[in-house]
């Protein structure tokens, strides 16, 4: 833990950065780190508080990559820090439509921004990627396509997010993770579990959890669902060690 601002978990060779609501300067329904450019925060607390996590997770601001989150599977590969600096001076910015970021470049923050959704981490020592982790990414196969573009198998944080306790969801959610077992209760879904047992089926065998459900801690954490969409973001970030050799890199959306 870095303070109040973050939880910090390693990783091979990396280390996964999951930032809290606390710490930061913003101030009545985004009280007080909200990370995210597209509410009606003040955007200069918004930078303000980017920087505070940057600090936290020991990455310059400048050197944190991050998209324009869609609720898809894309994958973009960074092979170099983001020349728009948008995590850095948010705002007015044209960001890749993705949800999962790649990179074997160390030093090199990935970061998503959640308020409900899952921030999944992994790394195998070599190679790091972040996922944003709603119901939609996670049935459409995210985790599937971000562990096929590692060599070997790698380890896994999943960050907080809203468990089966809070999640109440529709038939149609319900039905895309009828397959899985053990990851509803009536209308509860939980999606830590379904992130489990995709991580399992693909033979990862570590697996550690922050196990906060987001919807229960309004101390420490934005809830979309349960502040009715009024609500900042918090963040998963991961950033590969330095020192660890990159290896070829694409830098283009998949």
């Amino acid at each position: 833990m870095n303070g109040d601002r973050a939880f910090e978990v390693r990783l091979p060779g990396a280390r996964a950065v999951f930032s809290t609501r606390r710490g930061g300067v913003s101030e009545g329904p985004y009280e007080s780190l909200n990370l995210g450019i597209l509410t009606d925060d003040d955007p200069d607390r918004v930078a303000a508080n980017r920087r505070r996590v940057a600090d936290a997770a020991r990455v310059p601001a400048e050197r944190v990559a991050m998209g324009w989150q869609v609720h898809g599977t894309e994958l973009f590969v960074w092979d170099a820090p983001p020349r728009d600096r948008a995590y850095a001076e948010p705002g007015g910015k044209v960001l890749p439509r993705v949800d999962g970021h790649l990179t074997n470049q160390p030093g090199l923050g990935l970061l998503v921004l959640v308020a409900d959704c899952y921030p999944v981490a992994l790394s195998d020592g070599s190679r790091v990627a972040m996922l944003h982790c709603g119901w939609r990414p996670l049935a459409e196969g995210i985790v599937e396509r971000a562990l096929a573009r590692f060599d070997g198998t790698p380890a896994a944080v999943v960050g907080p997010g809203i468990g089966g306790c809070c999640y109440e969801v529709g038939p149609e959610v319900l039905e895309a993770f009828s397959d899985l077992d053990g990851v509803s209760s009536g209308r509860m879904l939980d999606l830590r579990a379904v992130i489990a047992a995709k991580l399992a089926a693909a033979g990862v065998t570590r697996a550690e959890h922050v196990d906060h459900c987001t919807s229960c801690r309004p101390d420490l954490y934005f809830s979309h669902r349960r502040d009715g969409g009024v609500t900042g973001r918090q963040a998963g970030l991961v950033v590969l060690d330095v020192g660890n050799a990159p290896s070829a890199a694409t830098g283009v959306v998949e």
